[in-house]
């Protein structure tokens, strides 16, 4: 069984500055909770109570959030506004938290490779804060992922459509059809150009990743930027053994930038809020 759940979060942030000059983006609210709050609940949804997260300088905040606050609880005990700490109460009740640091921004991978003293020699889960994902009408995406992962056994990625001019955003893959929503993936490229894009198929924050990946991202050399890409490793991994990409179910905002903050915060406000699910 999957029990762990690494969050990657030392990033700066930079398409949300000045708000993310002092602040993590990772603790930027959509309506009254902070994208890395909605990530954690999802990793529990699926069953992973063991958070690991890897930050970075600055990156304090994050800690304190799934911590408890006395003097808060002292101030607020009794009042009517106990109801806003429910969630986050819940989450540290029924999680573990462990943290380390990226001390230098070298990748994606590489901040993957940074958690390995917290997640050990086991399979574990990935989700990248900023790609905040819902499914109104059943199973998170992550809980879709797991379960696939119980039929598979391999590494999974998360994928969607993007339109063609938007495919050197995201690594892209291409592979053969198992079933509508399902892929072996044969050939995985990052940020390609347009006219280089193997599809139309883009990986998104969540993965599911077998433990040998930190040995390949190990050997990886680093690629575009001078970082090391997770999808160079998974791209060994694929070519000796299976990766499977999943187009999953539900609704995913790319909140790293402002128009996808925006949109999920008008979404979240409508599905949660009002409702008073929020919490």
């Amino acid at each position: 069984m999957i029990k762990k759940c690494l969050f990657p979060a030392a990033g700066y942030g930079t398409r949300f500055l000045p708000a993310t000059k002092a602040m993590p983006k990772e603790m930027l609210p959509v309506v009254n909770k902070p994208l890395i709050q909605y990530g954690v609940e999802e990793a529990l949804e699926a069953g992973l109570k063991e958070i690991a997260m890897v930050t970075g300088r600055g990156k304090r905040a994050l800690e304190d959030h799934f911590d408890i606050s006395y003097e808060l609880e002292h101030q607020i005990k009794g009042t009517d506004k106990e109801k806003y700490l429910v969630g986050i109460r819940r989450l540290i009740e029924e999680c573990s938290f462990s943290y380390t640091r990226q001390v230098e921004m070298k990748g994606l991978g590489h901040a993957i490779l940074s958690g390995r003293p917290l997640i050990g020699d086991e399979p574990f889960a990935v989700v990248l804060a900023d790609d905040l994902c819902f499914n109104i009408d059943g199973d998170g995406v992550l809980q879709q992922m797991v379960k696939l992962y119980n039929q598979f056994r391999c590494s999974i990625v998360a994928i969607q459509e993007v339109p063609a001019e938007e495919v050197s955003k995201y690594g892209v893959i291409s592979g053969e059809m198992i079933r509508d929503d399902i892929y072996r993936v044969n050939s995985m490229v990052e940020k390609p150009k347009p006219e280089d894009a193997p599809s139309n198929l883009a990986i998104i924050g969540r993965y599911i990743l077998t433990p040998d990946i930190f040995d390949l991202i190990e050997q990886t050399e680093p690629g575009k930027g001078g970082e090391i890409q997770i999808t160079d490793a998974l791209m060994k991994q694929a070519q000796d053994g299976c990766v499977i990409a999943y187009k999953f179910k539900g609704k995913r905002f790319d909140c790293g930038g402002a128009e996808g903050y925006i949109e999920a915060t008008n979404f979240c406000y409508e599905k949660f809020y009002k409702t008073g699910k929020a919490f």
